[in-house]
């Protein structure tokens, strides 16, 4: 009697686009370079310029990957997009100037486990590189943190996840089942994700084995102010989910959200203020609403709450001289002590 052969998981590639012509060659490239092919690539334009939309038409005369026009949403409500003119069962994401290395989706589905019918995600490790795809560094998700797979919503909520959807086989199961990408982000937008799969009750499996390169340049969304807004959006956001629980003792708060974000609120405020950045009073009152959050929580002590009224107000009352000179000082303990305040 013959067994039958159990069939391999369909995988789409869903690649958000925008004004990436520069890069989006060697993206689509390394899809199609890939040991095991995909199911399905689609490339979600995302609103570009009509000239960067023709460099899309013109690349895909060469691989047949689908385009998907949409007017500009972010990568969130890209990636969503993509994934919802997809039927396949796994789906895996790619940034417009990241790029596979040549057996990413083998590797990834390899990983899937036979015997885990909750499986939400399986990610492994990617490789550091500038703007050109020169490498930095290499594992940097294991450089980052240890923690994997992931086990415990403390550790999440705490640290950075650190799960790449470019490095990532998602389930459409579990995907659905959390409804996507919150738009409303712009950054974050993937911890957030794989944060809600957890929650929903859905496992993961870590791969240590490099498979993506992410191309950081100072192009990416990590160095404007759409990640800033996104990251205090999300914090507050984690503020709601998880209040206080008294009883069992947990102050998410201060244990886990302030020691995680603080810093980032008050870097932000001193950094601004000695460049002379005109984005100052957006990032002033970002550090503001975040105090009010802070003085609000029972939890924190007060000379926690003094501490921090006490660094904003040198901040926001110094000259930007003066905060420079602060900042070339900051290898001194007493000095550095400063950032540490909010966390």
């Amino acid at each position: 009697m013959q067994t039958s052969t159990p069939q391999a998981p369909t995988v789409v590639v869903v690649i958000p686009f925008y004004n990436g012509a520069h890069f989006i060659e060697r993206s689509v490239g390394s899809v199609f370079a890939q040991s095991v092919p995909a199911t399905e690539v689609i490339v979600v334009n995302d609103g570009s310029r009509p000239e960067e939309r023709a460099a899309l038409d013109a690349l895909a005369q060469r691989f047949p990957f689908r385009i998907i026009d949409k007017e500009n949403g972010g990568q969130g409500s890209a990636r969503n997009a993509g994934v919802a003119a997809s039927t396949c069962e796994y789906i895996s994401f790619l940034d417009q100037d990241d790029f596979y290395l040549p057996n990413h989706i083998e590797i990834l589905v390899k990983g899937i486990p036979a015997d885990e019918p909750r499986i939400g995600f399986i990610y492994a490790d990617l490789a550091e590189a500038d703007g050109e795809g020169n490498i930095i560094r290499a594992a940097m998700v294991k450089d980052h943190t240890s923690h994997h797979p992931k086990t415990s919503i403390f550790e999440m909520l705490r640290h950075d996840i650190f799960v790449l959807p470019s490095a990532a086989l998602v389930s459409r199961k579990a995907f659905d089942a959390v409804g996507g990408f919150d738009t409303q982000f712009m950054g974050f937008e993937d911890d957030d994700l794989f944060l809600r799969i957890f929650r929903k009750g859905y496992t993961n499996h870590f791969i240590d084995k490099v498979v993506t390169v992410w191309c950081i340049h100072t192009g990416s969304t990590s160095f404007d102010m759409r990640m800033i807004r996104s990251r205090f959006k999300y914090f507050k956001k984690l503020v709601g989910m998880f209040p206080d629980e008294p009883r069992r003792n947990r102050y998410f708060l201060r244990d886990y959200l302030m020691p995680r974000f603080g810093r980032y609120f008050m870097d932000h405020v001193i950094e601004a203020v000695k460049a002379e950045d005109p984005n100052r009073a957006e990032m002033s009152e970002v550090l503001a609403e975040y105090a009010a959050i802070v003085y609000a929580n029972p939890a924190v002590g007060g000379r926690k709450k003094l501490e921090l009224r006490t660094t904003i107000f040198m901040v926001e009352h110094s000259p930007p001289a003066v905060i420079r000179a602060i900042g070339a000082l900051t290898r001194l303990p007493g000095v550095r002590s400063l950032r540490r305040l909010l966390g």
